[in-house]
């Protein structure tokens, strides 16, 4: 794909914030939002404003300065980014608190490219994807079970990805619905192989409020290439995770602060050239 054609289709901020609030609101991702009680809402929300207050004060917040945050966060709100902003940056300590005592798999964030109600495929499968995908094929092949080492019959893998540009199905026009995305059902064995391409890195939406945060603050905005995974057994926690790949850019800095060691895949060559790689799911019982 040319650098004319990659600029065509770049997501805009908007576009990002409105397709993953959509998708946000439409649910299913995580095991529900509940409902906390007053006491808990009361505690929360007081220890917030709490250190908000704190930080005006150890920083000797001025007038212009506060009518600017204001400003900025009307912006957020108007351009639909809190799905964006919040994953971004505050997702992965809620994932750490969230699974803290799980003794399976590492989780990390779900983030905002989500979509639910993808393409059912058999364990062993190709991820759905254009005639021309550009991109180096990979396989990601393994096992799910459980902490005591059985498999788990009937395990599902929801997978999604960024195709080798750094865009989403679903958040770029021009990239086909459900391109790199599927919801994988293993056997008895608990198996699975899937056929796709290796992901790129890429940046989030920068032209946003999130974006301006990101410039007047001198931060950058790349994640490093990842696959996603809600990995599903009956009797079993769901995990959220992400799985990287080793040596890849911005591994080591990232934006969203979500990469951990233990989800590093290192992909080899098979003899036919493919990137091959295992990856076993252990998910802790409910």
């Amino acid at each position: 794909m040319s650098t004319e054609q990659t600029e065509t289709v770049r997501p805009t901020a908007t576009m990002t914030g409105r397709a993953a609030t959509r998708a946000f609101r439409e649910g299913g991702a995580h095991e529900g939002t509940g409902r906390a009680s007053a006491a808990r809402v009361s505690a929360l929300a007081r220890d917030v404003l709490a250190r908000i207050h704190e930080v005006i004060r150890e920083h000797d917040v001025t007038y212009p300065e506060y009518q600017a945050v204001k400003q900025w966060l009307i912006e957020v709100g108007e351009a639909g980014e809190w799905p964006l902003f919040l994953d971004v940056f505050a997702e992965s300590v809620v994932e750490q608190v969230h699974n803290a005592r799980r003794e399976g798999t590492k989780g990390s964030i779900l983030g905002p490219y989500y979509l639910p109600g993808q393409r059912a495929l058999p364990a062993r499968c190709t991820l759905p994807m254009r005639a021309d995908e550009p991109g180096l094929p990979l396989i990601v092949e393994g096992q799910v079970r459980g902490l005591d080492g059985e498999p788990i019959a009937g395990a599902v893998l929801d997978l999604w990805q960024a195709d080798a540009h750094g865009y989403y199905s679903g958040f770029v026009p021009e990239i086909p619905d459900g391109n790199l995305r599927g919801v994988i059902t293993t056997g008895a064995d608990g198996r699975f192989e899937i056929r796709t391409i290796q992901p790129a890195p890429y940046e989030i939406p920068k032209d946003g409020p999130t974006g301006k945060l990101l410039s007047a603050a001198e931060w950058h905005a790349w994640r490093p290439a990842h696959l996603h995974l809600i990995v599903r057994g009956r009797g079993y926690r769901n995990i959220i995770t992400q799985l990287y790949f080793e040596g890849g850019s911005w591994l080591d800095d990232d934006v969203a602060s979500a990469t951990k060691p233990e989800l590093v895949l290192a992909p080899k060559p098979d003899a036919w050239g493919v990137q091959r790689v295992t990856y076993d799911f252990v998910l802790d019982p409910a």
